[in-house]
């Protein structure tokens, strides 16, 4: 079985959000950061990092 990578992290998004219950600003934070992040030069340094 296949399941779309955006769905994957859709229904783990979900639960996180229903059991953990971050504020609905540190979720914004996080997106647009990440958003921003994968945008900068920083992005072929954490690349290299992780992998």
């Amino acid at each position: 079985m296949h399941v779309p990578l955006w769905l994957a992290l859709l229904a783990v998004g979900y639960l996180g959000i229903k059991l953990i219950r971050p504020p609905w600003w540190l979720v914004a934070v996080f997106l647009l950061g990440g958003f921003l992040l994968a945008d900068s030069f920083l992005a072929s340094a954490i690349d290299t990092v992780i992998k």
